[in-house]
């Protein structure tokens, strides 16, 4: 009977941990769509910099911290996008916080860090997230295994229909926000001839701007790119003296439209497709 009493007890204690989902804090939104992309129902999700704000200026905030206090994973890019990452992961005081850097193993560009807008480096990171959750939850290896196969399997089809796609655009050079689209270009085939602003939130001098104007003109670029999460005003001044229109791209997404990473990558596709296409 004591037998039966104890593992009853354990049993009871167990209950609530049975069908738990495993709380992954993630800094951005296209880590997150991997993340669910991976884990499924298994998973609960936080992104740490919510939509329309920026990583390399975000400061977390008290409900945040929180959650990575109990959190099990916390995925991040690297290469210093999240500049706040030590000290944030110092005041979460959780011993059993597992940090992954998906840009581990990627060679960098001059340290951008945007390569989640490469969708072949996405399928190193999504291949980075499986296997840590294989480490905290071995027991739904397999399946991990099969919802991260069938994720990069979606992501390398998308590899083969942006290549179509660019392959019919007539222009190739593009004025960036600020340069967010290295990857993507030197993918496929694109030059990132300007930047508006080389370190985010850091306006152009009037110099910096009479060369991207000049770049504009030279190249007759049929459009400049603003950033949802900045102020367009730079994009807007360089515009009414070339007398292109301002597009926007958006490296982040997390809005309606562009919740998840596929419909992020095919706004930023139509967008480009209207100013090089």
């Amino acid at each position: 009977m004591r037998r039966v009493l104890a593992f009853a007890a354990v049993l009871f204690w167990s209950l609530p941990l049975l069908g738990e989902r495993i709380p992954v804090a993630v800094s951005i939104a296209p880590l997150a769509d991997f993340v669910a992309g991976v884990g499924g129902d298994m998973v609960e999700i936080e992104v740490l910099v919510p939509p329309g704000a920026s990583p390399h200026t975000f400061t977390l905030k008290p409900a945040q911290m929180r959650f990575l206090s109990r959190a099990r994973l916390l995925v991040v890019v690297g290469l210093g996008l999240e500049f706040w990452l030590e000290d944030a992961v110092a005041a979460a005081g959780n011993p059993g916080l597992e940090v992954v850097v998906t840009s581990r193993g990627v060679k960098p560009l001059d340290s951008n860090p945007h390569i989640w807008l490469d969708p072949l480096l996405a399928v190193l990171q999504v291949a980075s997230i499986r296997d840590a959750l294989e480490r905290v939850d071995p027991d739904h290896r397999l399946d991990y295994e099969i919802n991260a196969a069938r994720y990069i399997g979606r992501l390398l089809e998308l590899d083969a229909s942006i290549r179509k796609r660019v392959a019919t655009w007539s222009h190739r050079e593009f004025v960036a926000f600020h340069p967010a689209w290295v990857y993507f270009a030197a993918r496929y085939g694109l030059v990132q001839a300007a930047v508006i602003e080389a370190s985010p939130g850091k306006e152009p001098s009037p110099a910096e701007m009479a060369r991207i104007i000049d770049t504009v003109r030279r190249l007759k670029v049929r459009a400049v790119f603003a950033e949802p999460q900045f102020s367009p005003k730079a994009a807007q001044t360089i515009a009414a003296e070339t007398g292109v229109q301002v597009l926007f791209l958006d490296p982040l997404g997390g809005v309606p439209g562009r919740e998840t990473y596929f419909q992020l990558m095919e706004y930023n596709l139509e967008q480009m497709e209207k100013a090089l296409g």
